[in-house]
């Protein structure tokens, strides 16, 4: 079955992952779930436990990784019906919500996930950057144990709406090189009391020398500077940074010029698995109590469905089932508004929720935050 497997993601995704044994070997074969057709393996998929950033608080969510279906099987209904096994036991087992990258969009939309949030890859010049003031030491860290940097990693996670609190084998993929590359490491600031980390590689290009940034941590305007200074000292090296940042990127605004640009984009999915879990797991903004009215429709896992009361007060929600349902929607649409990727006015302008002027107020107020986004792709 493991070999069948393997077989099966070296053609869906053409060797993309570094070596499908080692990423099986990675998650740990446990953590696949196999669907079959005619008593041979149709296809897999991973489940990545772990959790995500909402309001300042964790919430329980499983990952979604390299779903893959043979070639002669697919059409067939497989990789829906395996996507729903798979909701079905994360409802079963009480994870609040889950979130993946998808191939086809189409596809997941079927089973109810919806755009949650941004992944983005910048890009600047190193000559553009002109950042010369470099208050912090820089230390090297070798060799690389990423356990030494998961305490500064949670800090910025906690304040970053769609940040992972990532799996282990998240945290192992960014220390390993590929095999052509060398990854290298350094704390911003002393090793004793760090104020952020880089952690990049270099790669040289037909379009020019590039330094990748694969993981980044700055808790003080400080560490921003010095970070800027550092890669700034790589012009006469390199050519072009990349880093992942949110859609709008704060860190931009150290540079002299608009000169960074987004060089990729994409929008990874979620999807919320236990209503009453997810809506009382996450954080929200403090100061505000507010009351709002739900009506959710779920066509797989009808645990979910009927009418909701959200109740809000000191930045943590309880939820109570009935109530006057002043707000409808679907379980798909319920999404972009957790993660306040859209506002529930925009939502309602495309027609993804109906609600009251009061509903749609309250929900403002409840679901305000920062646009959602995710450092890592899994």
């Amino acid at each position: 079955m493991r070999k069948q497997l393997r077989y099966i993601l070296e053609q869906c995704f053409i060797s993309g992952l570094g070596g499908e044994e080692a990423y099986i070997n990675l998650i740990g074969v446990e953590n696949f779930r196999i669907i079959h057709k005619l008593q041979q393996v149709a296809g897999g998929l991973a489940t990545l436990d772990m959790g995500q950033w909402w309001g300042g608080v964790r919430v329980p969510m499983t990952g979604i990784a390299v779903v893959g279906i043979a070639p002669e099987y697919r059409g067939s209904g497989a990789a829906i019906a395996l996507m729903q096994h798979t909701l079905k036991e994360l409802y079963a087992r009480g994870v609040a919500i889950s979130a993946l990258y998808p191939a086809v969009q189409s596809l997941y939309r079927k089973l109810e996930y919806e755009q949650g949030g941004s992944w983005c890859i910048w890009e600047v010049a190193t000559r553009n950057i002109q950042v010369r003031e470099q208050p912090l030491p820089l230390e090297p860290v070798v060799p690389i144990n990423h356990q030494v940097f998961h305490q500064l990693y949670q800090q910025q996670a906690r304040q970053t709406p769609g940040y992972l609190d990532r799996h282990p084998a998240i945290w192992e993929r960014l220390i390993q090189p590929d095999e052509k590359e060398i990854v290298y490491a350094y704390f911003i600031g002393t090793k004793d009391q760090p104020q952020g980390y880089i952690i990049f590689t270099q790669e040289r290009t037909e379009d020019g020398e590039i330094l990748w940034v694969k993981d980044w941590v700055l808790r003080t305007l400080a560490a921003a500077q010095t970070f800027w200074s550092f890669l700034a000292n790589h012009r006469f090296q390199i050519h072009q940074v990349r880093w992942n940042s949110s859609a709008i990127d704060s860190l931009t605004l150290l540079l002299p010029e608009q000169t960074a640009k987004i060089w990729r984009e994409s929008r990874w999915l979620l999807r919320v698995i236990d209503v009453v879990k997810a809506l009382e797991a996450r954080g929200y903004p403090p100061g505000i109590q507010a009351e709002l009215h739900l009506e959710i429709q779920d066509n797989l896992l009808t645990g979910n469905n009927g009418k909701f009361i959200l109740s809000v007060a000191n930045g943590r929600g309880k939820v109570t089932k009935g109530g006057k349902g002043e707000l409808q929607l679907d379980i798909r649409e319920l999404a972009p508004l957790y993660t306040s990727l859209f506002t529930p006015y925009h939502l309602q302008q495309v027609g993804k929720l109906n609600g009251t002027e009061t509903a749609i107020l309250g929900a403002t107020q409840i679901f305000a935050g920062s646009s959602p986004w995710m450092a890592d792709f899994f």
